[in-house]
């Protein structure tokens, strides 16, 4: 079936804490390829990371905030004008993501949402808890409390008998324990060690309820400064922009 490889193209958060990129997931099998977010540095870190963009098939949007979806108009003009894409490109994410995608296109490239391209780019909606079948990959997501227009949602990705599940950005619901559960690698936004902060993971709390959830792997990204300082005495691992993980 085929190993999986998870190269944080992007691990920081929205501020550039720490100098690091914003939210993007690349994720390789032999037969798929896509990002988990697609932050407004995604050309950068693709750059950075010889990465070609007409290799990324799909982009999943965990929610519509600028630093998770602000690179997709860079995305799709470079795909236009730069690297000559041909094959479709499709964008899945909450219910709104078509509206948001195209109207930042217009805000940030007047014209640029209607303009004739030589590739078709697709939006599927994903409606929470419905598993959704995109050829390869069956995608379920949840509810988080965040605060974006819209669903802020989790992702949970199984493709080549294996599993993911993303957190993206929002406080502790307990619907991540199922969405999450034996996962092979679990992602999480480590935002905050100790404190309650409105709208994103405390990780205390999160780690409470670690061993219901009976996940294989864990990995903390979109870490404040707060995390980043003390990333090196953690337990867990840490994920670091370009860094590679491999599932087999």
């Amino acid at each position: 079936m085929g190993k999986l490889a998870v190269t944080f193209l992007g691990s920081g958060d929205a501020f550039g804490t720490g100098g690091r990129l914003q939210a993007c997931i690349l994720v390789k099998s032999p037969t798929e390829s896509f990002l988990m977010d697609c932050g407004a540095t995604v050309m950068t870190s693709l750059r950075r990371y010889g990465i070609d963009p007409n290799s990324v098939e799909r982009i999943l949007l965990s929610h519509l905030h600028g630093d998770h979806f602000g690179g997709i108009p860079f995305f799709i003009l470079d795909a236009q004008l730069i690297s000559k894409r041909t094959q479709p490109l499709t964008i899945v994410g909450p219910v709104g993501t078509q509206e948001r995608v195209l109207a930042l296109m217009e805000v940030m490239f007047p014209g640029s949402s209607t303009v004739q391209r030589k590739f078709a780019v697709e939006f599927v909606e994903l409606t929470p808890d419905r598993p959704q079948q995109l050829e390869g990959l069956t995608v379920t997501a949840c509810r988080v409390p965040h605060i974006p227009v819209g669903d802020a949602l989790a992702l949970r990705v199984e493709l080549n008998a294996k599993s993911i599940a993303y957190t993206g950005d929002g406080e502790w619901t307990d619907d991540l324990i199922p969405l999450c559960r034996q996962a092979d690698l679990v992602i999480v936004e480590g935002y905050s060690e100790e404190r309650s902060i409105k709208n994103h993971m405390n990780l205390r709390i999160f780690f409470e309820h670690w061993p219901a959830m009976a996940g294989k792997r864990l990995i903390l990204t979109h870490m404040s400064r707060e995390v980043l300082q003390k990333s090196g005495e953690m337990d867990w691992e840490c994920a670091a922009d370009g860094e590679t993980f491999e599932l087999e």
